[in-house]
């Protein structure tokens, strides 16, 4: 029995006799990796992951991780996509061809078994052709102004704006226009006539803000034209200068008169 107890004794106090410890460090040795580091949670971003660019045009998305040893890496999108190139913990990808109003592109990267994304919106738009501002046309009290904007994309998110003399004097944005093909633009506004706006320079402007990108074309300026005299203004312009003139006539007659009346005889 004492040669018993003196073997119990020694096997409780060996180093390799296991303990409930033991379970727990064989469990987490699973969620580590061979050079025994466990693997944190990684991250996934794609830059830029916003970009406007003009219809018909290209650009370069970077995909990158934290991961260190990267398993693979893919994107998914409905852009035409041409070169892919690749470096440590990055790939980057070439879309071609942008025509769509919006496309999402997303991003994925695969680590330890573990599969994570990123997103990036495309926008493509279309800088108008042309920017036309008439000349400003009279009518009664009223300037008519007409600007056209021509073969823009999409119109919804551009705001026409009319200056005169630098101020702005009329604004309206186009969000009515719900279509997403180009289109022509045509915007009317009577400007009231007031003293000294005649000769005044105005200008037309289309601006297009996507995110912070501004896209902005302008007019040749024009010059507000000088009000036209009617007939019947002439004609009571002409009354008015003859009795003017008459009155003066009549005026220096009185005055000669009294002063030939105040002179001596010879």
């Amino acid at each position: 029995m004492g040669s018993l107890l003196l073997v119990l004794l020694l096997l409780l106090l060996s180093p390799s006799y296991p303990r409930g410890g033991s379970a727990r460090r064989r469990r987490g040795a699973r969620t580590q990796s061979p050079g025994g580091r466990s693997h944190p949670p990684f991250w996934v971003r794609v830059s830029p992951d916003f970009k406007a660019v003009p219809l018909g045009g290209s650009l370069w998305l970077n995909c990158s991780s934290s991961c260190p040893l990267p398993e693979g890496s893919s994107l998914r999108t409905e852009l035409r996509r041409g070169e892919t190139l690749s470096g440590p913990r990055w790939v980057a990808y070439q879309l071609l061809d942008v025509r769509a109003w919006s496309s999402d592109v997303h991003c994925f990267v695969t680590c330890a078994g573990e599969t994570r994304g990123a997103t990036a919106r495309i926008t493509a738009y279309k800088q108008p052709s042309s920017v036309i501002l008439e000349p400003p046309v009279l009518t009664g009290s009223d300037y008519t102004l007409r600007c056209h904007v021509t073969h823009v994309f999409p119109v919804r998110f551009f705001v026409v704006t009319l200056r005169r003399g630098g101020r702005v004097i009329y604004s309206e944005s186009l969000e009515r226009f719900t279509g997403l093909d180009l289109a022509n633009v045509t915007l009317t506004y009577l400007l009231p006539s007031r003293p000294g706006d005649s000769g005044q320079p105005v200008t037309c402007h289309a601006r297009l803000n996507l995110d912070g990108q501004v896209v902005l074309s302008s007019s040749s300026p024009v010059t507000l034209p000088v009000p036209a005299w009617s007939p019947v203004s002439k004609a009571l312009a002409s009354t008015s200068i003859a009795g003017c003139v008459g009155i003066f006539l009549l005026v220096g007659a009185l005055c000669l008169r009294k002063y030939l009346s105040m002179q001596p005889p010879a």
